[in-house]
C-alpha cells in the first residue's frame, strides 16, 4: 500500500521520530467502509459480515512482559512488584530507538479518539498501528471524536503498536521478544512482539487507572448498566465470571461491558465498545452477544472459519479458548451511546467458584465488600490451561491487577467511600460450581443468576432474612424467586457435608494466605471482614 494522505498535514500529526512514512489516517471512516465500497463498486460484494482475523502464536495477553519504566514523575506512585515490573529509562529510550528505525519508511494506521465518556474526564489518545485491522479495533474500542473535535486533537498519551517487531531480551532488558512498555513521563505506550489486540485496550486501560484516581475518580475493571428507573449497577469481575454476559439484560441498558470510571457526578464508561469472549457463545442464553458475531465492523479474533463456507464457528476451540470479539456497543440495541449514567445502587462482585464452596448470593457489608474487592477472587478449572489438572484459586487485587498501576488501597478507599456516600449495596454472587467442585457438582445455572441478580437490583432480596454461612461469615439469602432454596446455602447441595467442610476450609485458608499482603495496609476490621478456620 503506498497511500500518501492529506489529512496527516491537515490535522497536524506527528511522526513521534518516525521518518520517510506514509501515516494512513482512518479517524473519518473505518477502513472496511473503504473496503466495501470498492468491492461494491466492483460488483463483488452484496453484503458484508464480520470481520475474522488471526492473531498467530499470542491469542491472549503477555502480562509477564509488561513493564513501566521507572521515572522521576511517577516512581513514587506505582506498586511496584510482580505485577509492575520495572523497566530502565535507558533500556526504554534504546528500544524506542530501535522501533522507530524498524517503522521507517512502513505503512501505519492512526487512530486519534478518546478514553472517557464524560468529556469533562475523558483522556485524549493516539494509537498507532502497523496493521489496518487493529487500527479497526481502536475505533472500535475506544470512544470517537466528531470531525471537529479532531481537528484540535492533541494526545494526553501516544500508543505504538508494531506486532511485527521484537525484543531481544539480552539487548532491551525483556522477559522475552514481547513488550508492553508504559512510560508515564514521556506519555507514550510502546507494543510490539504480539498481534493480541487485547493489549492496546488493557494498555490503555492501565493508563487510566494511574490518571484517575489521583483525581479523586475510582477506575473499574467491570461492566455497568441501568434501570429504566434510573437504578444502575456495576459488575465487577474477571475473565470468565459472566460479566460481558450478565450485564447484557435486555431488560436494562448497557453502560459498558468491561471498563469505567466513577466520579462525583456518576458512572461513565471508559470505552466506545466492546471486548467480549465468544467460545460456545449460546443464540439463546446471550442473544445481544451473540448477533453482534454476524454484523459488519465486528472483529473476531481466532474465531474458527470455513474458508470453503465461508462459516464461523463459534464452538472451534482449536486455536484458542479466548476466542474474541470487538464490535462497537452500538451494535448491542439496548446500550447507550452517551456511556453514562448516575451512580449506581448496587454493586454485583462476580466470582466464578470451582471449588463448589461459595454461595450463589451473599449481601456483604462495607467491610466485607472491602475485602473480597482487594482479594478479587475467581478459580480456574482443570483443562483451561496446562499443568492444571484441579481447579486452582486465582486473586486478582480490584478485580483487575494486571491493570492497577498505584497501590490497591488506593482504589480500595475510593470504593468504600463510594459504598458509604451513596449507601450502596453490595453483592457477592458466585457463578461457578454447586453441588460439589468441579468435576463433580455441575455449574450454576444461568438462569437462576439472572433471577438473584434480578431479585438484588431490584429490591427483593433487600426484605428476604438471611443466615450467616459458617466460614467467610457470608449473610445468605433463605429465599430467591426463581432459585430453588436448596441451591442458595451450598454446604446443602453436597451429597458428603464433610467433604463441604473440608473443601470450606481450604479454600478460606487461600484467602487468609492471599490477603496477608495487605495486612500492614488495611485497617484491622477489613481483615476481620474475610474467612476464619
Amino acid at each position: 500500500m503506498d497511500i500518501q494522505n492529506p489529512l496527516v498535514s491537515h490535522y497536524g500529526l506527528d511522526n513521534h521520530g518516525i521518518k520517510n512514512v506514509n501515516f494512513v489516517y482512518w479517524n473519518l471512516a473505518s477502513p472496511l467502509l473503504y473496503e466495501e465500497i470498492i468491492r461494491r463498486r466492483e460488483g463483488r460484494l452484496a453484503h458484508l459480515g464480520p470481520l475474522v482475523v488471526r492473531t498467530g502464536e499470542h491469542t491472549g495477553r503477555a502480562p509477564n512482559d509488561k513493564f513501566i519504566v521507572r521515572e522521576a514523575s511517577s516512581e513514587d506512585k506505582i506498586w511496584w512488584g510482580q505485577v509492575n515490573k520495572s523497566m530502565s529509562p535507558e533500556q526504554f529510550s534504546a528500544l524506542h530507538h530501535r522501533l522507530l528505525a524498524y517503522l521507517q519508511g512502513k505503512d501505519l494506521f492512526v487512530q486519534d479518539c478518546f478514553a472517557g465518556a464524560d468529556r469533562r474526564y475523558r483522556v485524549p489518545i493516539r494509537v498507532i498501528t502497523e496493521m489496518a485491522w487493529q487500527c479497526l479495533f481502536a475505533r472500535n474500542m475506544f470512544k470517537q471524536g466528531t470531525p471537529e473535535e479532531l481537528l484540535n486533537h492533541v494526545p494526553e498519551f501516544t500508543m505504538i503498536c508494531a506486532p511485527h517487531f521484537h525484543a531481544v531480551p539480552e539487548v532491551d532488558g525483556t522477559r522475552s521478544d514481547v513488550f508492553i512498555v508504559i512510560h508515564f513521563g514521556k506519555k507514550l505506550v510502546l507494543v510490539g512482539g504480539t498481534q493480541y489486540a487485547g493489549e492496546i485496550k488493557k494498555s490503555i486501560f492501565t493508563v487510566i487507572n494511574y490518571l484517575l484516581p489521583q483525581q479523586k475518580i475510582l477506575s473499574m475493571h467491570c461492566s455497568a448498566n441501568v434501570g429504566a428507573k434510573g437504578d444502575a449497577a456495576i459488575f465487577f469481575g474477571l475473565s470468565g465470571t459472566g460479566k460481558t454476559t450478565l450485564s447484557a439484560d435486555p431488560s436494562r441498558t448497557l453502560v459498558g461491558d468491561d471498563e469505567h470510571g466513577w466520579s462525583k457526578d456518576g458512572i461513565f464508561n471508559i470505552e466506545g465498545g466492546c471486548y467480549a469472549k465468544v467460545i460456545r457463545l449460546s443464540p439463546t442464553a446471550e442473544p445481544d452477544i451473540y448477533q453482534t458475531t454476524r454484523r459488519f465492523g465486528t472483529i473476531l479474533e481466532n474465531v474458527g472459519f470455513d474458508n470453503n463456507t465461508a462459516r464461523i464457528d463459534l464452538n472451534d476451540d482449536s486455536l484458542t479458548e479466548n476466542t474474541r470479539a470487538s464490535y462497537p456497543i452500538s451494535h448491542i440495541s439496548n446500550a447507550t451511546r452517551e456511556g453514562v449514567c448516575g451512580h449506581p445502587r448496587n454493586i454485583i462482585m462476580l466470582t466464578c467458584d470451582a471449588f463448589g464452596v461459595l454461595p450463589p448470593v451473599a449481601k456483604l457489608t462495607p467491610k466485607q465488600a472491602v475485602y473480597h474487592f482487594l482479594s478479587g477472587y475467581t478459580a480456574k478449572v482443570a483443562g483451561t490451561e496446562k499443568g492444571i489438572n484441579e481447579p486452582t484459586a486465582t486473586f486478582s487485587t480490584c478485580f483487575g491487577a494486571p491493570f492497577m498501576v498505584l497501590s490497591p488501597t488506593v482504589y480500595a478507599d475510593l470504593l468504600q467511600d463510594r459504598i458509604h456516600h451513596h449507601k450502596v449495596s453490595v453483592w457477592l454472587i458466585n457463578t461457578g460450581w454447586s453441588g460439589g467442585p468441579y468435576g463433580v457438582g455441575k455449574r450454576m445455572e444461568i438462569a437462576y443468576t439472572r433471577a438473584i441478580i434480578h431479585a438484588a437490583l431490584g429490591g427483593v432480596l433487600d426484605q428476604i432474612p438471611t443466615i450467616a454461612e459458617p466460614f467467610f461469615g457470608l449473610p445468605i439469602p433463605t429465599t430467591c424467586p426463581g432459585v430453588p432454596e436448596e441451591v442458595l446455602n451450598p454446604r446443602r447441595t453436597w451429597a458428603d457435608q464433610a467433604a463441604y467442610d473440608a473443601q470450606a476450609r481450604k479454600l478460606a485458608g487461600m484467602f487468609i494466605d492471599n490477603f496477608t499482603m495487605f495486612d500492614a495496609l488495611v485497617a484491622p476490621e477489613i481483615k476481620q471482614a474475610g474467612p476464619s478456620l
